[in-house]
């Protein structure tokens, strides 16, 4: 049984499934693994709850009968106590396996919403990790458009200049602390590689730090000219 294949059985049958494999020594793991798999988490574990509730009201009904079947047998006298008696051990038999049933539902109710916070999380973390890539392309445009005005010595425009503070003032999250960074500082030490100043990259770095202060703008300078890269790998990117 895949994961495909039980996405499309009816409610029932999946139920069935589900209940059958709920005890870990009884378990088929290719099922089970079908039972838990993303596609078919939530579904599951709503089948299961289903399963607990249906169980919990049987167990309720059970008890109010019996307490009704009591002050029946008791009212009869001596006769009506042995009909109780007689069928306690019984009941006590029937009562017990219907609370294992109903806590072994519990436990796996409890198991499947282990998995879907996993499952939440491995998304948020892929989410997070998407969006900081395209925070770093981003920032390596940036660099880029920048240093491209830089060696073209042309003159740029307010707009430009606000445009290129933005790696100054925009920071994300780094480190275990989660420590505020620039985006202009991660292009520095995690998302760019640097070349060997010489005497042209050094005029260079001259002209980009006058464009980055800029009309309105702050001081700054580049120890060399960047390539791009992915902090992990460290691929130029550059062309």
């Amino acid at each position: 049984m895949d994961a495909a294949r039980l996405a499309q059985l009816p409610d029932n049958e999946v139920e069935q499934l589900i209940v059958s494999n709920i005890h870990p020594p009884a378990r088929d793991p290719e099922t089970w693994a079908a039972i838990i798999h993303p596609d078919n988490l939530a579904r599951s574990r709503q089948l299961l709850v289903n399963v607990h509730e249906r169980t919990a009201s049987v167990l309720r009904r059970r008890k109010t009968e019996r307490d009704a079947f009591r002050t029946e047998c008791f009212a009869r006298g001596e006769a009506g106590k042995a009909d109780w008696f007689g069928t306690q051990a019984e009941y006590e038999a029937t009562r017990r396996r219907g609370a294992n049933f109903h806590q072994r539902v519990q436990r796996a109710i409890s198991e499947l919403g282990r998995e879907q916070r996993n499952v939440n999380r491995a998304q948020s973390v892929e989410v997070a990790h998407g969006a900081r890539e395209t925070l770093r392309r981003l920032s390596v445009a940036v660099q880029r458009h920048q240093a491209a005005h830089a060696r073209a010595g042309g003159i740029a425009d307010q707009t430009d200049y606000e445009l290129w503070q933005l790696l100054d003032r925009l920071t994300v999250p780094t480190g275990p602390d989660q420590t505020p960074t620039t985006l202009r500082t991660m292009l520095d030490i995690y998302w760019t590689d640097v070349t060997p100043v010489t005497a042209e990259t050094a005029q260079r770095a001259e002209a980009e730090q006058m464009m980055r202060s800029g009309p309105q703008g702050r001081p700054g300078s580049f120890s060399g000219t960047p390539r791009a890269r992915h902090a992990h790998n460290g691929k130029d990117l550059a062309s």
